[in-house]
């Protein structure tokens, strides 16, 4: 019998359970996109998952969503993730980086560069600079010749990923980023060949998928996806047709898997776990709703026939998650306050469960 705690075999690697630690923003790079010390300890401290995926990493300069957020496209931006992968596998883990271009959730004050975008469409909410939170700007629509470029700049990231020690990278195709804003049938107003019908808003994520699994491989590729999902003002008008003709072309590709959120109603949901061949990923709660991911909504996916289940939050303040989950301990509760803060308090200050001897 399946359960959270069996290994699985995904692409190359073998996971001793089924737990996947959910990419999460937590602001602590250094300058110059740099990974630090810190996070090579914050991540170690959770290696017991079955899988990590960590924060977004941004594949190029003008790509970055966040300040403080880390790179992947810079020969130091790769130095200084090595100790980080490294302490994760000297505690028996496997991480995988998450590739994210915020596109138009980005901010002149961060990059020093107009955002570009599908459209000249800006996103809904104010985005996070250096000097606080301002309203979205407008972004510069790209020119068709200019599309693959940032298609291909996942590929680039993945590269440098393989090179830092990750075992493999997750596409950020949700929460109304770079490819999120191309699926989206709002911030996508195009009429070229990336713009109008399906199968022309899913091209832009094909390529990127494509691209990626040509540089290292389907195995150490795979993608998250929010289908209607509405972050930063994105809208899905056909969700169920949109998702199901992108993942019968991804399936062609072969990926390692599909990470889809809990953006849309169960029923959406299950139908596109039959429309996916392969190994699905399930978050089974709202990123950032009222509610976190416990072991009564793992085992419920893992009935529907996903193959993982990612926690976020609970990974923050549980660094022995797995253990917690295993045992039926308490989950502790997160401080909020902490998640953008930056400094150790909040990221390395929780501690595991205190075992009987």
């Amino acid at each position: 019998m399946t359960t959270l705690f069996t290994s699985y075999r995904l692409g190359g690697l073998t996971l001793p359970n089924r737990v996947v630690m959910a990419p999460m923003t937590r602001v602590r790079a250094a300058a110059g996109g740099l990974a630090t010390p810190s996070m090579a300890a914050y991540y170690a401290q959770r290696a017991t998952a079955g899988l990590i995926v960590s924060e977004g990493v941004q594949p190029s300069a003008i790509g970055q969503s966040n300040p403080g957020t880390p790179g992947l496209h810079t020969d130091e931006q790769v130095a200084s993730w090595r100790p980080v992968t490294a302490a994760v596998h000297a505690n028996g883990g496997r991480i995988f980086a998450q590739i994210m271009h915020g596109g138009r959730v980005s901010h002149p004050d961060t990059t020093g560069m107009r955002p570009v975008g599908p459209s000249a469409v800006p996103a809904v909410g104010e985005v996070f600079t250096p000097n606080g939170p301002q309203p979205a700007p407008t972004p510069r629509a790209l020119d068709t010749a200019e599309v693959p470029e940032h298609a291909r700049s996942y590929a680039g990231a993945a590269r440098r990923a393989v090179d830092a020690g990750f075992d493999g990278v997750e596409l950020h195709g949700a929460n109304g980023y770079l490819i999120s804003q191309f699926l989206s049938s709002n911030a996508n107003l195009r009429t070229d060949r990336y713009g109008g019908p399906v199968a022309n808003r899913i091209r832009f994520a094909v390529e990127a998928v494509s691209a990626t699994v040509e540089a290292v491989g389907g195995a150490r590729t795979g993608i998250r996806l929010s289908p209607g999902g509405t972050f930063w003002g994105v809208e899905d008008t056909d969700v169920r047709e949109l998702y199901t003709a992108l993942l019968t072309e991804l399936a062609r590709l072969e990926p390692a898997y599909v990470h889809l959120e809990a953006t849309a109603d169960e029923e959406t949901l299950v139908a596109l776990r039959r429309a996916w061949p392969g190994t699905l990923v399930m978050n089974p709660v709202l990123p950032m709703g009222p509610k976190q991911t416990g072991r009564d909504d793992a085992d419920h996916w893992l009935g529907l026939g996903a193959d993982l289940i990612s926690f976020g939050r609970a990974f923050i303040a549980n660094p022995d998650l797995v253990e917690r989950l295993r045992g039926g301990l308490p989950i502790a509760p997160v401080d909020e306050a902490t998640y953008y803060q930056g400094g150790d308090a909040g990221y390395l200050t929780y501690s595991a469960h205190q075992y009987a001897a």
